[in-house]
């Protein structure tokens, strides 16, 4: 190749090799402006879903008493009258309510710390979630979805189903005295001692003088337990005919959810008329200042977890309860922990 061509050739790849290293520092410049671009807008991103989050969890809060006071039973109160398909107190959308639910566990989780540290330093202060409602109301996901917002070292879980031969030998409350919650606990009962006003007495179990005389003992029972520090919040989840009809069917056409139906609850479907009646005199007659009832609309899954975590909320913030005092020397024991380095 001749002398002329050879620089020719040369010059021609040192331009191509400088062209080529402008083009990928030019590329590698536009893949950082456009990370930094993508980075700044995953802040922004995540700064409008952490305001949001925030918003959802102060506008729950700040309509938690006033949704207290919608869904509490006062004199007058009539089942018949309840819109199980409503979300009383809630104006927005399931999406809504469920961003509303996970924003308020933070709330939750603190406040239940409080209780649980109160209860490991001495104190009696224990919160009772009495949980009632007919088959398919979503007692159990209020278990999991509410209740399992707070650490579960904290909580004590009871069901209440058909007594055993040696419930049966005691008084019908010798079993839920049993299982209340020790201090600084939330106790949450899935059914509870009102099966012995209901169950018992729309499956003739029991006597009518003998159910009837249950509405006092009930009374004086739960105002010895409120006055022994304990909370209670007791809340009837109200689910309609036609839902009920849905949720029972979704349990018999998915394989996963057969295990939860029983040949029984078409049954007591069935009775419904006469559960209702019974409902409607437990809320009469055991609604009471100290151990109030909420009549929760479940229709909605999400607005039924969403009103419950603020009644939960309500009852452990009225607690006020402040973070227990070291009963410690605070610096001896920071001397001898910076010893030991």
């Amino acid at each position: 190749m001749a002398k002329g061509s050879k620089k020719k050739h040369k010059k021609k790849d040192e331009k191509a090799k400088h062209e080529g290293k402008a083009a990928r520092k030019a590329a590698a410049k536009n893949a950082e402006k456009a990370a930094a671009k993508a980075a700044k807008a995953d802040r922004k991103a995540a700064e409008k879903a952490a305001a949001a989050h925030e918003a959802a969890a102060a506008g729950l809060l700040a309509r938690r008493d006033a949704v207290a006071d919608l869904l509490r039973v006062t004199p007058g109160f009539r089942l018949a009258d309840v819109d199980a398909g409503a979300t009383p107190g809630f104006e927005g959308s399931r999406r809504d309510g469920e961003a509303a639910l996970a924003a308020v566990g933070d709330e939750l989780s603190d406040l239940q710390e409080r209780l649980f540290a109160h209860g490991r330093t001495g104190g009696t202060r224990s919160v009772l979630l009495v949980l009632q409602g007919l088959d398919t109301a979503g007692k159990g996901g209020i278990v999991r979805h509410v209740v399992g917002l707070v650490d579960p070292q904290g909580v004590a879980l009871r069901s209440f189903g058909v007594p055993t031969a040696e419930e049966r030998r005691h008084h019908f409350l010798w079993r839920i005295r049993r299982a209340l919650p020790r201090g600084g606990t939330i106790g949450v009962f899935d059914r509870s001692h009102y099966e012995d006003v209901l169950v018992a007495r729309v499956d003739d179990l029991v006597a009518p003088e003998v159910w009837e005389g249950r509405f006092d003992e009930i009374n004086r029972f739960e105002a010895q337990v409120a006055a022994a520090g304990t909370t209670i919040v007791k809340v009837a989840l109200w689910v309609s005919p036609d839902e009920q009809y849905q949720r029972l069917r979704e349990r018999l056409e998915r394989p996963d959810k057969l295990w939860k139906y029983d040949p029984a609850d078409v049954d007591v479907r069935l009775r419904r008329p006469a559960y209702e009646a019974a409902y409607q005199e437990v809320l009469d007659r055991t609604s009471t200042e100290v151990a109030p009832w909420y009549v929760v609309p479940a229709d909605s899954k999400w607005y039924a977890r969403l009103a419950v975590s603020a009644l939960l909320h309500q009852a452990l913030a009225d607690l006020r309860l402040e973070w227990p005092a070291a009963g410690y020397d605070v610096e001896a024991e920071l001397a001898r922990l910076d010893a030991t380095r």
